[in-house]
């Protein structure tokens, strides 16, 4: 293929030991839902029932990545991508959730292993990108106290089977946004809604990031071990104290609540009052178990967010001011693009104590159209080579930040937008599973070379 235009950026600006990924998450690229004793997952559940999902778009096929692994593989070591990051299904491996273990799911995520090793790439496992297993669900999932167990027994099966040759592991994928819109908000699977799911969940799911953690610790000693939080850079809509209070919450909600436990901090309870209602969730010994030292966290951030304070909004008394009414650029999920956003959070981010802090994903969803067997999108290729930009920018300054992986390497099922929203560097047909490298991913590959 010819070289595409590149910008002044070049990888070696960033340093020779700066870790260069792509991403992608099972639920949404592997289809073969039902295949070979795969159990049901809550997105299977919740994505068969109608108007959860826009256009009734479901993950039955998604990318086909079950069948097509080797394909998409090739295309990473096309595009001189050196580390991929994809996630386990738990219900592949355990069908139920807990014991037995289902062999021919094992053999699946082994198959993809070798395959990446054999190529020269690095895998890296996220053990829970969303898509717990209905069974668990059904108990009470994230909302009973039981799944700290379930979970580490799950990772103790995972590392059974391919800690032998894995290295890198990321224990859960964006806690808050799972929680907050899973349990809370009850847009995204289980459904669930108010104040007392989320809180239950919020709680259980950071011990069992911490159970998870100690786990992998526990039976692969030199594992990089690692756990990723959405973050969001939080601005005031005006510099009136109510705005500026109502940033302050919505920043302790969307950017601490999850960190600061796991980090040996506690939950910032003083800064969001409504997290004292975790207090009846909190057994003594849990104190105990909410800190663990991980080797690295990663930082996915895609905008930034600006808030408004608000009486109508319950807990928070704040709101978000979109894109759209503030009439500024924004992509197709609606969110601003603003790249600074990652050079705060960043900033923020260094003001903890963390080891290594990873840019675990970034990207962009726009339209993406064919044109004589090419993708022309020119605006994702901007917004990475802006946000490198943003990321060089914090190196310079002194920030520690040590890796950027792009979300995502396929076009691929976005939850709740179905297959609206494409964020891959590289276009998938949905019908016909054909993939086409975007200029983008012509970019990236130039700029790996």
């Amino acid at each position: 293929m010819n070289k595409v235009e590149t910008s002044f950026l070049h990888k070696d600006q960033f340093g020779q030991d700066f870790l260069w990924g792509v991403s992608t998450a099972a639920f949404q690229t592997e289809g073969a839902h039902d295949a070979d004793g795969k159990g049901s997952s809550i997105w299977d559940v919740f994505t068969s029932q109608k108007g959860k999902i826009k256009n009734g778009h479901h993950a039955l096929t998604a990318c086909d990545f079950y069948n097509s692994y080797q394909t998409d593989i090739d295309l990473i070591n096309e595009l001189n991508i050196p580390n991929f990051r994809f996630s386990i299904s738990w219900s592949r491996i355990m069908p139920t959730g807990i014991h037995p273990v289902n062999q021919a799911g094992i053999d699946y995520y082994n198959k993809i292993i070798d395959s990446l090793l054999a190529s020269g790439i690095e895998p890296w496992i996220t053990l829970y990108h969303w898509d717990l297993p209905h069974d668990l669900e059904v108990k009470g999932g994230w909302t009973n106290r039981e799944s700290v167990k379930w979970f580490s027994e799950y990772v103790a099966v995972c590392v059974l089977y391919f800690g032998d040759r894995v290295k890198n592991w990321m224990v859960i994928n964006e806690p808050s946004v799972f929680t907050g819109a899973g349990y809370f908000l009850g847009i995204h699977a289980p459904g669930k809604k108010g104040i007392t799911n989320y809180l239950k969940a919020m709680h259980h799911v950071t011990l069992a990031t911490v159970a998870g953690a100690k786990t992998l610790r526990k039976l692969v000693p030199e594992a990089n071990i690692g756990t990723t939080f959405s973050c969001t850079h939080i601005e005031p809509f005006s510099q009136t104290p109510k705005d500026i209070e109502a940033a302050k919450r919505v920043d302790t909600l969307l950017n601490r609540t999850f960190i600061e436990p796991i980090l040996g901090l506690g939950y910032p309870q003083a800064d969001l009052p409504v997290l004292k209602k975790l207090n009846n969730y909190i057994l003594e010994d849990d104190l105990n178990n909410l800190a663990f030292d991980f080797d690295f966290i990663g930082l996915q951030c895609y905008t930034r967010e600006v808030v408004k304070a608000s009486l109508l909004i319950p807990y928070i008394g704040a709101e978000l001011i979109s894109a759209e009414k503030r009439n500024v650029i924004a992509t197709d999920m609606g969110w601003e693009v603003y790249p600074p956003a990652l050079y705060q959070v960043l900033k923020k981010f260094n003001n903890y104590n963390i080891k290594k802090i990873i840019i675990t994903e970034n990207g962009a969803a726009f339209p993406d159209i064919i044109k004589n067997g090419k993708v022309y999108d020119i605006k994702r290729t901007h917004y990475i080579q802006d946000h490198l930009e943003q990321i060089l920018k914090a190196k310079k300054d002194g920030y520690n930040v040590d890796g950027y992986f792009v979300w995502s390497l396929t076009d691929n099922f976005e939850w709740a937008e179905g297959y609206n929203a494409r964020f891959g560097l590289i276009h998938v047909d949905f019908d016909t599973q054909q993939r086409t490298i975007k200029h983008s991913g012509l970019w990236f590959r130039d700029f790996l070379s």
